[in-house]
């Protein structure tokens, strides 16, 4: 049976880097959501500060960040799930959460990885480095994808944030 790539990612069961797990449409009901690819030896990392920031600016308004720490782009995200989140929260005061450990290409990618990189017609992309970003709308369904290098701050992101609040 082949598992369907496309739709909302509502129905995608996720573990956190604390070893609960919960569904994204049950934890995330009713907001919008950045999902990031992230890492903490890359020089992209610092954008864990803007992610924070782009945050706190609209968690209020119903933005919710899933970070998602991923090894596989040249070993940069090398460390336990604990080890992870201790980085991110004494370097970048990160209070998102983060999920466990993930893979986001290939045969092993996470099912929300899936989703996230197929697009409407069924083509494809694999993620191409850390911090690639995903805006999912309320209904779970994928607004938007934003390449490594377009800062969390940068006036496409959060044009596409406050359209989407």
């Amino acid at each position: 049976m082949s598992e369907s790539r496309t739709g909302t990612v509502h129905n995608i069961p996720i573990t956190f880097n604390d070893g609960t797990e919960a569904v994204l449409g049950e934890r995330f009901a009713g907001k919008v959501l950045l999902v990031v690819n992230v890492a903490s030896r890359c020089g992209l990392t610092p954008q864990y500060e803007g992610l924070e920031e782009l945050y706190r600016t609209f968690r209020a308004e119903g933005l919710e960040i899933l970070g998602v720490p991923c090894n596989q782009f040249m070993g940069q995200e090398p460390g336990t799930d604990a080890e992870i989140v201790e980085f991110c929260q004494v370097n970048y005061g990160v209070s998102f959460p983060l999920a466990a450990k993930a893979e986001v290409n290939g045969e092993d990618a996470h099912p929300l990885y899936r989703i996230l990189t197929t697009y409407p017609n069924g083509e494809t992309e694999d993620i191409s480095w850390n911090f690639e970003k995903f805006l999912v709308g309320r209904d779970g369904a994928v607004l938007a994808r934003f390449a490594p290098r377009t800062e969390p701050l940068s006036a496409e992101v959060t044009a596409a944030v406050r359209a989407a609040l």
